[in-house]
C-alpha cells in the first residue's frame, strides 16, 4: 500500500522546474540611506473612478493580457484587485535576500498546472506590478508575475482605476 502511494505521488509530481537565481546590479538607491524627512508609512486616499474587470483566454500569456488591457482601457494608475483562474505553467520571481542590492529567484515551470488563487498589485504609470498567490497541488506559492505565465480555462483579473492618483512613490525602492 506505501509502495502504490509513493509510487502515485510520484507519477502525479509535476516536470522539475528551471530555477534561476540572479543578483541583481546595484544602483544609487540601493546605497542611499533612509531619509528622516521621507515618513515611516503614509496614506494615499482616493476612491476608484471605475473598475476594470479582464478576462484573459487559454494559452495567452497572462502578464501580456493584463498590460493590453491597461493600455486599450488607458489605465495610468490603479489597485489590481484580485485574481482568479488557471494556469498551464507560470515564470515568476520572488526576492531572495533582506539587504541590497535585491537578489531574486526566478521560475520557470511552464509545465506545471496550477490554480491561480489571487492576484494583487498596482498599476503605475502604466506599468503592471502584480503579484499571485498559484496553488500547485502539493503546495502554494506567492511571487512576482513575469512573461511566459500562460492561461489554461482562463484568468479573471480585476482593477480599480485611480487615474487622478500619482502612485509614483508607492513602487519606488529609492523614496525611503
Amino acid at each position: 500500500m506505501k509502495l502504490h502511494a509513493a509510487l502515485a505521488l510520484l507519477l502525479s509530481a509535476p516536470a522539475q522546474a528551471q530555477v534561476t537565481v540572479i543578483q541583481n546590479p546595484e544602483t544609487p538607491a540601493d546605497a542611499k540611506a533612509n531619509d528622516p524627512s521621507v515618513p515611516d508609512a503614509y496614506t494615499i486616499n482616493e476612491q476608484f473612478e471605475r473598475i476594470v474587470v479582464i478576462q484573459v483566454k487559454n494559452k495567452v500569456d497572462l502578464l501580456h493580457g493584463i498590460e493590453e488591457m491597461v493600455q486599450k482601457e488607458n489605465i495610468k494608475s490603479g489597485v489590481i484587485l484580485a485574481g482568479i483562474g488557471s494556469l498551464r505553467g507560470y515564470h515568476v520571481h520572488q526576492i531572495n535576500n533582506r539587504d541590497f542590492p535585491t537578489r531574486n529567484i526566478f521560475t520557470k515551470a511552464l509545465t506545471t498546472p496550477c490554480d491561480l488563487i489571487g492576484m494583487n498589485g498596482y498599476i503605475e504609470n502604466c506599468l503592471v506590478h502584480a503579484h499571485m498567490s498559484l496553488g500547485t497541488g502539493a503546495k502554494a506559492i506567492n511571487v512576482h508575475l513575469e512573461p511566459g505565465t500562460e492561461v489554461f480555462t482562463y484568468a479573471i483579473v480585476a482593477i480599480g482605476v485611480m487615474n487622478s492618483t500619482d502612485l509614483s512613490k508607492i513602487d519606488d525602492k529609492s523614496y525611503r
